[in-house]
């Protein structure tokens, strides 16, 4: 399972959304970049494979970051981000 997750400005919990497959991930991954960039957008939608009906609409000016990482059942795993520590 692979989780996209955008941090909201002034937000301390993010929003996250699962898909099953890489390819999907990276594709709604570049789907929020690209409408961060292009500023063209007001909202973005976003459904979760994982809970069904689960949707969120949020405002593209208000990601502050977003986010790819696999899920695993490992807790040796790394934590999602970016850290000084293995």
């Amino acid at each position: 399972m692979y989780c996209i997750e955008l941090a909201i400005k002034l937000s301390p919990m993010p929003l996250i959304v699962q898909r099953k497959e890489h390819g999907d991930a990276k594709r709604i991954y570049s789907e929020v970049v690209d409408s961060i960039k292009k500023g063209n957008q007001r909202l973005l939608e976003l459904t979760c494979e994982k809970v069904e009906d689960k949707r969120i609409t949020v405002l593209v000016s208000e990601i502050s970051a977003v986010q790819i990482y696999e899920k695993t059942s490992s807790s040796s795993s790394k934590r999602p981000g970016f850290s000084l520590q293995d």
